[in-house]
C-alpha cells in the first residue's frame, strides 16, 4: 500500500517539508500525518532551522487533502477519536513551530491540503494553483480548521462562499484576497521560495521568532501559550532566575535584586 510520506530535507539554516506521494496526488493518510507531526517536533528543538519550506513531490498538485478511502473507512467515533484529533495535532505543531513556515503551493490545494497551506505563516503559488474547499459535495465539512484558520485569513463571508459552493479560487484571486502574498511561474515558484527563505535566514532569528508570536497572538491564535512562552523566557534570562535556581541547588532562601 502507497501510503505516502512527508520527507525532511536541511539545507544550511532552511528546512524543507515534501509532501511525497504524487499517485495519489499527495492525498494524505495517517501516516503521512504521523510524519508530519515528529518532523515539527524535530524541526522545533533544532535552533540551527531558521526557516521552514513546505512543498510537493507532485507536479500536478500541492496536496489534495485527506484520503477518501482511508476515512470513509472509519466509523464516526474513529474520525474524531483518531483522524481529526491527529490532524488537528499536525497542522497545530505546523503552526505553531516558532520558525516561518513558506507554502509554496503549485496545482491543486483542495480541502486538508488548503487547510496544510493555511498553517504556514506565508503562502507562494503558481499561475496554474487551484484552491478549495469542496467538502460539502461529499456531504462532510472542512475538518483541519479551515473554517477557523482561513475565516482569521480571508474573512467570513468568503470562506462561506467557498465551502458553501465548492468552487476553487485561481491564482489571482487568492492574490487579490490576501489567501497568498505572491504568484509565480510554475517553473520559479521553487526558487522564489528559496529566495524568500534566504533573505528571512539572514534576519536575527530570535527576533524573527519573537515577532512571530507577537503577530499571532495579536490575531488570537494560542494567545494564551505565546504570552506563557514569552513569559518564562524573558523571566528566565533575569539574574533573579540564576539566583532562584543556584539556591534551590544550594538548599538556601534565594536573594532577589529585581534585575
Amino acid at each position: 500500500m502507497n501510503n505516502g510520506t512527508i520527507d525532511l530535507h536541511r539545507d544550511g539554516y532552511v528546512a524543507t517539508l515534501i509532501i511525497n506521494r504524487p499517485t495519489k496526488l499527495n492525498a494524505l493518510t495517517p501516516e503521512m500525518l504521523e510524519q508530519l507531526l515528529a518532523h515539527c517536533c524535530t524541526i522545533e528543538m533544532d535552533a540551527e532551522i531558521r526557516v521552514v519550506l513546505l512543498t510537493s513531490a507532485c507536479e500536478k498538485a500541492f496536496c489534495v487533502g485527506a484520503d477518501i478511502h482511508r476515512w470513509t473507512a472509519l466509523s464516526p467515533l474513529d474520525m474524531w477519536r483518531s483522524w481529526i484529533r491527529r490532524g488537528h495535532q499536525a497542522f497545530d505543531a505546523l503552526a505553531q513551530l516558532p520558525q516561518p513556515v513558506i507554502a509554496l503551493i503549485h496545482g491543486l490545494a483542495y480541502g486538508g491540503g488548503l487547510e496544510l497551506a493555511a498553517a504556514a505563516d506565508i503562502r507562494l503559488c503558481s499561475e496554474e494553483a487551484r484552491m478549495a474547499l469542496p467538502e460539502t459535495g461529499l456531504a462532510t465539512v472542512p475538518g483541519w480548521s479551515g473554517t477557523q484558520r482561513l475565516t482569521s485569513l480571508l474573512g467570513r463571508s468568503l470562506v462561506k462562499e467557498m465551502v458553501f459552493i465548492g468552487e476553487p479560487l485561481d491564482a489571482q484571486r487568492a492574490l487579490d484576497c490576501g489567501l497568498v502574498s505572491r504568484v509565480t511561474p510554475a517553473a520559479d515558484l521553487v526558487t522564489a521560495g528559496q529566495d524568500l527563505a534566504q533573505k528571512i535566514s539572514q534576519r536575527a532569528p530570535i527576533a524573527v521568532q519573537i515577532a512571530k508570536q507577537v503577530i499571532d497572538a495579536g490575531e488570537g491564535i494560542s494567545t494564551g501559550r505565546t504570552l506563557e512562552a514569552l513569559a518564562g523566557a524573558c523571566s528566565a534570562a533575569t539574574e533573579d532566575a540564576l539566583e532562584g535556581s543556584q539556591a534551590f541547588r544550594d538548599k538556601r532562601q534565594p536573594h532577589f535584586t529585581a534585575r
